[in-house]
């Protein structure tokens, strides 16, 4: 695998396993997320598998994953 970087191909990220949401939607409207050797996390939108892949550290995915936990990004899903 080349080095990652942010908007490569999701499809040139070999050997890793996308996962989902076990809430996400039939019709595949999700968001996919890979841990990368070394510890990044890919994530790629479901509807579009071979589209850009977005890359984040390890904290960056911390920070999100706190935020969410806290409701911080409740206001996202509207009244």
């Amino acid at each position: 695998m080349h080095h990652p970087y942010n908007g490569m191909a999701a499809t040139d990220l070999q050997g890793i396993e996308w996962r989902k949401s076990r809430h996400s939607n039939s019709q595949g409207a999700c968001v996919e997320f890979a841990r990368l050797p070394g510890g990044d996390v890919a994530v790629r939108n479901s509807r579009h598998p071979d589209g850009p892949a977005l890359i984040y550290t390890p904290a960056e995915v911390e920070a999100m994953l706190l935020g969410i936990k806290d409701g911080e990004f409740d206001y996202l899903l509207g009244d």
